[in-house]
């Protein structure tokens, strides 16, 4: 089965050009008369198939940070490079087209769509993105087995376990392939051994598929099971590990 991640490409230099990078990104907010500076020149980089944990109170710009990697929200200045590809001067449908390509999405509450069932979950994206009905049924299929999911590829959301509706909702992030992989406390809502049992599953596919994650966590048990541990602190990210 391929579940390889589109790759990120050689620089100019001859060396491997990171999957995601965030140069001097700043974003600010209005809160009545106050301006409140969340990120404050940030940098990072995640190379292909590289877990990077991102732990940080509430209010550090943990979601503000996310929301830009994943190009939901613009920096006031600074830019984010998917492979190498500066995303400053992206049209609006561009970007819409390289979330949709490039960047997978998985949130503590699964947004699965509940008409649908799992495998319907994990085919929508492919369709969206113009792959026929029995390509993106075969591969989802296969994403399914992988994340030890067949057998439960017709139930539809409300039939499945929080940990089965996490493992779906991670394969239909990864269903196109993205560079980078986007994940908002996916565990928070389950128990520790089944948190634990999901962490495992995406770790694998993070392995196989060589996507760049980064996993926003409470969690410091498993923060410490990934690559690098970072944080937030002033604005700008700084290395916990």
């Amino acid at each position: 089965m391929n579940i390889s991640a589109q790759s990120s490409g050689i620089g100019a230099s001859g060396q491997t050009v990171p999957s995601l990078r965030l140069s001097k990104v700043t974003r600010s907010f209005n809160e009545g008369e106050n301006e409140l500076h969340i990120l404050r020149g940030a940098d990072l980089s995640i190379a292909a198939g590289e877990m990077v944990a991102l732990v940080a109170p509430s209010g550090t710009g943990k979601s503000t940070l996310l929301h830009i990697a994943g190009l939901l929200e613009k920096p006031d200045s600074g830019d984010v490079y998917v492979g190498s590809r500066s995303c400053n001067d992206l049209s609006d449908d561009e970007r819409t087209a390289m979330r949709r390509n490039d960047v997978g999405f998985v949130y503590q509450f699964h947004h699965l769509l509940p008409e649908f069932t799992a495998l319907e979950n994990i085919m929508m994206p492919q369709m969206i993105r113009g792959l026929s009905k029995p390509v993106a049924a075969e591969r989802a299929l296969e994403l399914l087995n992988y994340m030890r999911m067949g057998a439960r590829a017709e139930h539809r959301p409300a039939e499945l376990s929080g940990g089965e509706q996490q493992r779906v909702a991670i394969a239909r992030a990864v269903a196109n392939a993205p560079r980078i992989l986007l994940l908002d406390e996916p565990t928070g809502n389950l128990d520790p051994k089944t948190g634990s049992y999901v962490f495992e599953a995406l770790q694998a596919l993070v392995r196989a598929s060589g996507v760049a994650a980064l996993f926003a966590t409470h969690n410091m048990e498993l923060a410490g099971r990934m690559d690098r541990i970072i944080t937030l602190q002033n604005g700008l990210v700084v290395p916990l590990r």
